[in-house]
């Protein structure tokens, strides 16, 4: 937290030149970077039936060796339409996957992954966004309301040699989904000069019902500097929560998964405008 608070120093400090105001808004902008987050993520799966209801947590960094940090890549354009209003698209995604001997005991999805047997974890999570934006203030402040739809996909498998009923097998538990969600945004936008603006950033997406359901919370604090008129770079401080639930029926009996995934961590953009 100590650069997100450096970042809002310098904003509340930074003085802004004589003369006319400077632009805090661009006609366009393109944010081509990565998040180099610290990353938390557990999937808890649960399978029942008329004989059993068992449930089992699984950790992506503890029980299956993975990085903490892993690039991800991040991308937005925003282009406003008249003078206070605009549309803003993101996207970004991310695949992690590792294979590893257990050191315990796992129950998961009805099976349990004995302790000395090869496994192998995959997650695959993609997030996109399309918001209408409107902006409100005067000179080089700007607050933002934008309101829109998102869409996220999650995919998740984990594999290895299980017990089911005292029988072993080669156990295999996977899911792909994917929904529409509404968005809700808001952002702070100010130009202390030309070439030099601060901003923050907070959006949700929420959704009940459905195969998928749950709700993902961005937030963002940075700055960008441009030493050229159309070139510059953004640094930036943020996070993302996610928590997604996924139920599920079947022939054999009827189970939930929920996916929670922390990450936190420092952006880097190329932006251009």
């Amino acid at each position: 937290m100590a650069l997100a608070e450096a970042l809002l120093t310098l904003a509340l400090a930074a003085p802004a030149p004589a003369g006319a105001a400077p632009r805090p808004l661009d006609p366009v902008s393109v944010w081509i970077g990565g998040f180099q987050p610290r990353s938390d993520t557990t999937v808890t799966a649960g399978a029942r039936n008329d004989e059993f209801d068992l449930r089992g947590e699984l950790n992506f960094e503890r029980d299956l060796g993975l990085e903490r940090r892993q690039p991800v890549s991040h991308f937005r354009l925003d282009f406003l339409a008249g003078e206070r209003q605009g549309i803003s698209l993101e996207y970004y995604g991310f695949s992690r996957d590792n294979e590893v001997r257990l050191a315990r005991e796992i129950e998961y999805d009805g099976r349990l992954y004995a302790a000395q047997a090869e496994v192998r974890g995959e997650l695959d999570y993609a997030f996109s966004s399309a918001a209408w934006r409107w902006w409100f203030g005067e000179e080089s402040t700007v607050w933002g309301l934008g309101l829109g739809i998102a869409h996220y996909r999650v995919a998740t498998a984990f594999e290895g040699q299980a017990t089911v009923e005292g029988i072993e097998v080669d156990g295999r538990s996977e899911s792909r989904d994917a929904a529409f969600a509404p968005l809700l945004a808001l952002g702070w936008r100010h130009a202390a000069s030309e070439k030099l603006r601060f901003y923050a950033e907070v959006s949700g997406v929420a959704k009940k019902g459905g195969p998928l359901q749950g709700h993902i919370v961005d937030t963002a604090l940075g700055l960008e500097w441009f030493p050229l008129k159309r070139l510059g770079l953004a640094l930036e401080y943020g996070g993302t929560h996610i928590r997604l639930d996924r139920e599920r029926d079947g022939s054999d009996g009827a189970g939930d998964a929920r996916l929670d995934l922390e990450l936190r961590g420092p952006s880097l953009f190329l932006r251009l405008r």
